[in-house]
């Protein structure tokens, strides 16, 4: 009869033992399963604890976190109750709670069996690092948004900038060509060799200063020559052929040429492509 007894007893701390290796399986592959929810990890234990307690038939369960509460169906609270705290980073954060709804016998904790509360209290240190993982991940999705943000704000700003220093640099140059070369060709055009080479002097530094808000296509300018450059200006202020060669003091035949090679270098021989607009939207890019 206690061979029966003994039995028995080891029969039913091997299903206790069983259910709670059960319990601690399933909350460890419902973490996994949901490692970016709280909400569902919390509560997918309180419907796993009812069923690894030693009456699961009377048995609920209840996990309050963080001003949440997560209970199992058949919830009710109890004076046959067991606990744990749920710590982050050495705080309290919540509690894991399992009741009877019914009086039992009493064992080693009320009616609750000392392996009960081993188990409970590693359901809540599982659950608390569960926890204090998603809100890492958490934390560090919403600084990398920022992050995001901060480098888009940033680059846009840099655009921005770029265009307004673009928008500044077009007026810049189309005031000097309008204002300034016209009278520096006027100016060569009246002086002796001597005097040219202040005024040339002159045009470099003004090309200096202005230099750092102009953006200039580099490939135009190694095509072109230094005279075809002074003739692109005249023609892209509109300057006629006439005109440009009076300021030049050239003939008329000399600036047609000047045009030819333009066009060539620019790749525009019979095309039908206005020199004046391609060379003002040069100029603008």
């Amino acid at each position: 009869m206690r061979s029966e007894k003994n039995e028995g007893r080891l029969e039913f701390l091997l299903r206790e033992r069983i259910k709670e290796l059960d319990c601690l399986y399933s909350t460890a592959k419902l973490i996994e399963q949901h490692e970016d929810s709280i909400d569902k990890i919390m509560q997918g234990v309180v419907e796993i604890l009812p069923e690894s307690w030693q009456y699961p038939d009377i048995t609920c369960a209840r996990i309050l976190f963080k001003n949440q509460t997560y209970q199992s169906r058949n919830f009710k609270s109890t004076q046959w109750k067991q606990e744990a705290a749920i710590f982050i980073s050495a705080q309290q954060v919540g509690t894991v709670e399992v009741n009877y709804l019914e009086k039992k016998p009493s064992q080693d904790e009320g009616p609750f069996l000392k392996e009960e509360r081993l188990l409970i209290n590693a359901v809540s240190s599982r659950i608390a690092k569960a926890a204090q993982r998603i809100n890492v991940q958490q934390q560090l999705q919403v600084e990398r948004q920022a992050l995001q943000d901060v480098n888009v704000a940033i680059h846009e700003s840099l655009a921005q900038s770029q265009r307004e220093k673009k928008m500044v640099g077009v007026s810049i140059q189309s005031n000097f060509d309008k204002i300034i070369t016209p009278i520096l060709y006027a100016l060569q055009s009246e002086m002796d060799s001597r005097q040219l080479k202040y005024v040339d002097l002159l045009k470099k530094n003004l090309e200096d200063i202005i230099s750092p808000f102009v953006e200039r296509d580099q490939n135009v300018l190694s095509k072109l020559s230094p005279v075809e450059l002074l003739v692109c200006n005249m023609i892209k202020h509109g300057l006629s052929t006439k005109e440009i060669a009076n300021m030049r003091r050239i003939s008329p035949a000399t600036v047609n040429r000047h045009r030819e090679s333009i066009r060539r270098k620019l790749g525009l021989t019979n095309r039908k492509v206005n020199l004046i607009s391609y060379l003002n939207k040069i100029a603008e890019t």
